[in-house]
């Protein structure tokens, strides 16, 4: 999953920019850098995973909504004894990934040319993935399921195309791993940098 959430921001940052010149269009195309909170109880220990993604949003200067388009990966690796069900004390490596496609609206207000606040929503298409690693035998189970996500940010137009920003948001949607349902969801928090047109 994590290649395919690859090869997707390769496209959109290849192929975007240069649909981005066509006249009465605007948008911003950005780097998301942060991290997701996933549920405790489903997760731990791997329920604080890095994030990484692009943000993608593009109106016809008449829209008063923008269409949003969030790519959002994200990760993380543990090592240590984990007490497993039915198998008791172990020593293990556990990594947990998720990726999400969010597709949705995205209002920005454009009062200022600096200072644009935003909020957003829409549908979020949630793929996980847990693995389990120890004395040479692996166990890992994905699953995908649909949601929503809802949140909001802040641009920084800092020149004419250069943006930063921060942006929150909250996702959901329920996957079965192992036989167990559990939040893939989450709390999405981070920082990112792009361009605007």
């Amino acid at each position: 999953m994590r290649k395919v959430t690859l090869i997707i921001i390769t496209f959109f940052l290849f192929l975007l920019p240069t649909s981005a010149i066509c006249e009465d269009w605007t948008g911003d195309i950005n780097l998301f850098m942060g991290a997701k909170q996933l549920e405790e109880d489903d997760w731990e220990p791997l329920e604080e995973q890095d994030e990484y993604g692009i943000m993608l949003d593009f109106k016809q200067e008449s829209w008063p909504i923008s269409i949003a388009i969030d790519l959002l990966s994200s990760s993380d690796k543990q090592t240590g004894y984990y007490y497993i069900y039915g198998y008791g004390t172990i020593s293990a490596t556990l990594e947990g990934e998720t990726s999400e496609f969010n597709l949705g609206i995205r209002k920005i207000w454009d009062g200022s040319p600096t200072i644009r606040p935003y909020i957003g929503g829409g549908i979020a298409m949630v793929s996980a993935e847990i693995k389990a690693s120890t004395g040479g035998y692996t166990a890992s189970d994905d699953d995908k399921a649909m949601g929503f996500w809802f949140g909001g940010g802040l641009y920084l137009t800092l020149t004419e195309h250069f943006n930063l920003g921060l942006d929150f948001r909250q996702s959901k949607a329920e996957v079965t791993l192992f036989g167990v349902d559990g939040k893939a969801g989450g709390t999405h928090a981070g920082v990112f940098v792009g361009y605007h047109w």
